[in-house]
Order: structure tokens, then C-alpha cells, then sequence
């Protein structure tokens, strides 16, 4: 006879108390949310707030992560059903580590001060260096948006690559002084190393830091899945032939990589939900169109979610792709998207006709110069 067993709770290793008395609104409760690289899952506790106006966890930790914090307000009688999230004054991150910390709403949760945790610390003080580039980036920013809704096309192009250009003075002038100080060998190295890689990431910059990092850092389970990701990003570096894949196309019928040898293909990731990718598939359907007849093909795997084929389908249609697409519709899981250790779109591979990655997310410009040298000179 089987007998049923109860299941054990982890022993907590931190008590974390939020303070929340001089927020002027009443406060109900509060939420905790991180990533947990350990089980590949996003963690998300509540806790009502008390008398004492103050809520309190008690959790178990893998390593020390950095969280957010959410406040939630008391409803009542003058209060909208749907609260509006202000995110500068409702929300908070802390970096967590075991012990007790408390962290002090000062008016609003969004200034808060916190005790009992150094690596919050270490993470603050990176994090100051970098908002000295904040009104930079929000300037940009805004003159995007202008431009997108001018439908203003080189425009957008070249503050895109404005603001690739900022980001990349951020990483080599913060980001990388930060790694390579002996100083500086906490959890929070993981943090600065993953801004610094970025989304797609350059396994000969990488690597080299994530190698002089201390072997307890590396032995986390962030340190573990950043190591993979580099691992990933060497396979499907130029240079390299593409990883094989089949999945399934818009009928159902299976598509192989290897069945497009012999052509220069355009491995492209992207999904009907993706704003970035919906603007930016004028410009592949414009290459397509201009060199299909050399040769040049596109293959579209959408990271649509389940039970969104019309979606996809849609887009499809109204985006005038007329290529190729593949999807397993498992959203960040899609089996090929996984491989390639994609975790941002669109992100796109060019491959020549034996296989052979020879370019990584063109886009824009990039993508039609590319093209035109490479049937230039043919």
C-alpha cells in the first residue's frame, strides 16, 4: 500500500521585512517577485501588510538574486477597481541574499532605503554609475517614438544605432571596469556580466571574464546559466555552421534547415506579438524581394504562443511574408529558439549555402549593405 508523504518546505534562510509606515495610502500587502535560476522559473510570494504597518517573508535562497517589490493599496470606496502601477513610486528592486534584511519605504516604496544586505549595496553603487546615462537613453528614446509615430523610417534606423552606440559606452566604460576590478568578486559580477553580454552576446568577450571570476561565483546557478548561454553563443557564432532543426510549417508539414542548402538563407526569429519585429519585416520582405532570384531566401520561426496560429497566420499574411515559416507555438520555449539561446527578437543568422553562419542580426541597413556585397560579388 502506497502511503502518501507530506512535502517538506524548505527551511528559509532570509527574513525579509518591508516597512511600509510613512506611505500615505494604506497599504494592503506586498509583492515579491525574482527570477530563480535554479529551477528556471520566475518566483512571486505575498504578504499582507500588519498593524504595524510592516510585511513579512520568510524564503529560501538559492544564491542572492535581485528582486522587485510591489505594493499593493487598501481599496476602497473612492478607489478604481483597476489600480494604475506607477512603476517609479509603487515598485522597488533589492538584491536578496539569506540573513535579514529590511527595507524602508521612505513615502513611497520606489525610495526606500535597505539594511542587512551587501550585496544591495555593491548593486546600488553599480547602478548609480549607470543612471548617470538615463536622460541620455530617455532623450533618444523619446525622439524614437516621435519618429515611429511619424512612420519616419531613417530616422528610427539611426537612433537605433544611436542608442546601440550609448549602450555600448555604458558596457565598455561601466559594465567592464566593474568585472575586471579584483574588487569586485560578489553575485552581483553575474548581474554586470549578463548587462554587458547583452541579448546576443560575443562569446570572445565574454568568455574571457566569466573565466577569472571566483570558482564560488561561478558555481552559482545564475553563473551556470550564464555559461551556457556562452556556450550556445560559440556554436552559432560566425563562422560556424547553423545548428540543424526541423519544425513543423503553417501546415502542419515538417521543414528541415538542411532542405535549403545550396541557398543563402536568412534565419529569422520573431513572432506576431513583437512590435520591433512587425516594423522591422518591411525591410527583410524588401530584401527577400530583391534577391530572392539570387539565390536568397528567408526562414521565419515565429514565437508565437499556444493556441495563437491565427495570429501568426495573420501576420503573416498582412506583413506580406511570402517565405517559409516554421513554429512549435511554444512561445520562449520554442525548441529552436531554445537552441540558438535566443532570449530577446528579433534576432536573425545568415547562412551561406553550405550551412555556414556568415552574419548575425542584420537589420535595417545593416541587412540590405550585407546583401548587396555579397551578390556584388558573385
Amino acid at each position: 500500500m502506497a502511503i502518501g508523504q507530506e512535502t517538506v518546505k524548505p527551511t528559509p534562510n532570509l527574513t525579509l521585512k518591508v516597512d511600509v509606515k510613512t506611505i500615505e495610502k494604506p497599504v494592503e500587502k506586498v509583492f515579491v517577485t525574482y527570477y530563480n535560476y535554479a529551477t528556471s522559473q520566475r518566483f512571486t510570494d505575498s504578504a499582507l501588510v500588519s498593524e504595524g504597518k510592516v510585511a513579512q517573508f520568510e524564503m529560501k535562497l538559492e544564491e542572492p538574486v535581485l528582486s522587485q517589490l510591489r505594493v499593493v493599496y487598501t481599496k476602497s470606496s473612492d478607489t478604481a477597481k483597476v489600480q494604475m502601477i506607477n512603476y517609479a513610486r509603487d515598485i522597488f528592486s533589492v538584491y536578496l541574499e539569506e540573513g535579514k534584511i529590511l527595507v524602508t519605504a521612505n513615502d513611497s516604496i520606489g525610495n526606500s532605503t535597505v539594511t542587512g544586505s551587501g550585496t544591495h549595496g555593491e548593486y546600488t553603487a553599480l547602478r548609480a554609475k549607470v543612471s548617470a546615462f538615463d536622460l541620455s537613453f530617455k532623450a533618444l528614446n523619446e525622439a524614437y517614438m516621435v519618429a515611429r509615430k511619424a512612420k519616419d523610417t531613417p530616422t528610427m534606423d539611426k537612433l537605433e544605432l544611436s542608442m546601440d552606440s550609448l549602450d555600448n559606452v555604458v558596457k565598455e566604460s561601466i559594465y567592464l571596469p566593474f568585472l575586471t576590478s579584483p574588487m569586485n568578486k560578489s553575485a552581483v559580477t553575474i548581474y554586470a556580466l549578463n548587462q554587458y553580454a547583452g541579448y546576443a552576446i560575443e562569446a570572445s568577450k565574454t568568455e574571457p571574464l566569466f573565466n577569472q571570476l571566483p570558482e564560488n561565483i561561478k558555481n552559482l546557478p545564475s553563473a551556470k546559466m550564464m555559461k551556457d548561454r556562452i556556450d550556445k553563443a560559440k556554436m552559432t557564432d560566425i563562422g560556424q555552421y547553423a545548428i540543424p532543426f526541423t519544425q513543423k510549417d503553417t501546415a502542419g508539414m515538417d521543414v528541415s534547415l538542411s532542405s535549403f542548402k545550396g541557398k543563402y538563407v536568412l534565419i529569422d526569429f520573431w513572432a506576431s506579438w513583437c512590435g520591433p519585429c512587425r516594423q522591422e519585416n518591411p525591410n527583410v520582405v524588401n530584401a527577400f524581394q530583391k534577391y530572392n532570384e539570387n539565390g536568397f531566401t528567408v526562414l521565419g520561426i515565429s514565437l508565437d504562443q499556444p493556441n495563437a496560429k491565427d495570429k501568426w497566420m495573420k501576420a503573416i499574411y498582412d506583413d506580406n511574408l511570402t517565405w517559409t515559416h516554421v513554429s512549435d507555438l511554444k512561445f520562449w520555449n520554442n525548441e529552436v529558439a531554445k537552441a540558438y539561446g535566443i532570449q530577446a527578437i528579433p534576432q536573425n543568422y545568415l547562412i551561406d549555402k553550405e550551412g555556414k553562419i556568415i552574419g548575425k542580426n542584420l537589420r535595417g541597413e545593416a541587412l540590405q549593405s550585407t546583401l548587396k556585397n555579397l551578390f556584388t560579388l558573385k
